[in-house]
């Protein structure tokens, strides 16, 4: 189990044009030892990794892409910075996302919009359903 340690923060550097998309999803750690990766890309496609699982695609349906679009559109990613999560306790599990250059943990009030939105989303790509059919 890897060390508490002080977060490593850092700010980012904007890109041009960028949109809300894509971004990333990790949920690492927990009782249950999560590790899983979930991409959104610009076309609604969901690439996800879990741990012991063969990769997988699925098609985002269209009110959940607008969801998770909508929310990470309301974060100023250049005030989040690149925060690289770190473990504060023993079966600590760190939900981060990642976009237009930023990072930090789900629970980080300047990702407010996006609690429920990620939610759904790590529980539909990781065990594809009705909101996210396999592509």
């Amino acid at each position: 189990m890897p060390s508490p340690s002080a977060p490593i923060t850092s700010t980012p550097t904007a890109t041009p044009g960028a949109g809300p998309l894509p971004f990333t999803v990790t949920r690492t750690g927990g009782f249950a030892g999560f590790n899983d990766t979930v991409v959104v890309g610009t076309d609604g496609i969901a690439n996800v990794t879990s741990m012991g699982k063969v990769p997988s695609r699925c098609k985002l349906e269209a009110g959940l892409l607008t969801d998770l679009t909508d929310a990470v559109k309301q974060v100023d990613w250049a005030s989040v910075g690149i925060t690289k999560p770190t473990v504060r306790h023993p079966d600590d599990m760190i939900v981060a996302v990642s976009a237009s250059g930023g990072l930090a943990r789900l629970e980080d009030p300047k990702l407010k919009p996006l609690v429920a939105p990620v939610s759904k989303l790590l529980t539909e790509a990781t065990k594809p359903g009705n909101l996210c059919k396999p592509a």
